[in-house]
């Protein structure tokens, strides 16, 4: 059976690459594409050889197996619900799930109730990098942990991210939900607190670009992370995602996005770094399309694991603005 999959918007950049790889895909078809961009919907359907439909209703009535929602962060619990009240079995949402925790929490309740199964897009998890540190970490080579140290630093990417009335936030919600992830899955654990400094030092917009976090989890483990639009209009590459593990027993560090090959382009007289390796995101589609065709898929995120990184980002925006440390639970309450 060929997987009917449609792509919400292509709002986030990530979209392209989720639709190449379900182009890609044997087992599904690209079957339409809807945005509120209307030339840029036309522009991507052609791109990828589908349909643009000019009403989200209209490409739902396509008896769709699949979505994918990569709209502003705003847009994401409108569309998803819009797909799980149609009766799509599986939805791919970009992360943040949503921009508030009550959001994310009703998304999720929402999917639930109709038994569709929601995931977050978290492609991360996928890196060669990650998923060799996770088997270390949980095979105790570094024996128990005491510490994480991440950084998930990049450019900053302007248009509807810098305007929080679409993303709800700038660097911190943008960037702080995959590190949030990915220590999860490293500690197994919840967080219990966060402390946040978080500024607008350079770019000077009523965006934060700036975010040093400390996370404290139960059982007395705890990790810091800088999660800043950091990186000049120069710099050759986005930016990236690094770990470092502190164990009883031995440090492990990784760099997820290592694999590159420096550029020198002599007529332009910049330099860039080209990424070569597993594509994350194919191998997170993929899994996707697994979901969609009801086979399990544990190292997707879900529903639940987007709500949780979320809840530890926002917890960060509260945590800078009373300038002391805030309980997870607690702000989770007042949102």
């Amino acid at each position: 059976m060929t997987l009917k999959i449609a792509i919400f918007s292509f709002a986030h950049m990530h979209a392209q690459s989720y639709a190449a790889a379900i182009a890609a895909n044997s087992g599904a078809a690209l079957v339409g594409v809807w945005d509120a961009d209307a030339a840029r919907g036309q522009a991507m359907a052609d791109l990828y050889k589908t349909t643009f439909y000019a009403s989200e209703r209209e490409l739902l009535a396509q008896g769709l197996d699949g979505a994918v929602v990569a709209s502003e962060n705003v847009h994401h619990r409108r569309l998803v619900e819009m797909a799980a009240e149609a009766g799509v079995k599986a939805i791919l949402c970009e992360k943040p799930l949503a921009t508030t925790v009550a959001n994310a929490r009703a998304m999720v309740d929402y999917c639930a109730a109709r038994n569709v199964k929601l995931a977050t897009a978290f492609p991360c998890r996928y890196s060669p990098a990650f998923q060799s540190l996770l088997q270390k970490v949980q095979s105790g080579a570094v024996g128990k942990v005491l510490a994480i140290r991440g950084a998930n630093r990049g450019k900053a990417p302007g248009g509807w991210f810098v305007d929080k009335a679409l993303s709800g936030g700038g660097a911190v919600l943008d960037h702080t939900v995959h590190a949030a992830d990915l220590n999860w899955l490293l500690l197994g654990r919840n967080a219990a607190e966060v402390y946040a400094e978080i500024g607008s030092e350079f770019q000077h917009a009523a965006c934060e670009d700036t975010g040093f976090l400390t996370i404290n989890y139960d059982g007395g483990v705890f990790a810091t992370l800088d999660t800043s639009w950091s990186r000049p209009k120069n710099y050759p590459t986005w930016g990236d995602v690094t770990i470092q593990v502190v164990g009883t027993e031995g440090v492990i560090d990784a760099d997820l996005f290592a694999q590159n090959l420096v550029c020198y382009d002599g007529a332009a007289g910049t330099a860039s770094w080209s990424n070569w390796g597993s594509g994350t995101d194919t191998e997170m589609i993929a899994d996707f399309l697994r979901l969609t065709a009801g086979e399990d898929t544990p190292r997707l995120a879900t529903g639940e694991d987007g709500l949780r990184a979320v809840q530890i980002a926002l917890t960060a925006y509260e945590s800078a603005a009373m300038g002391q440390p805030v309980p997870v639970a607690a702000a989770a309450m007042r949102d």
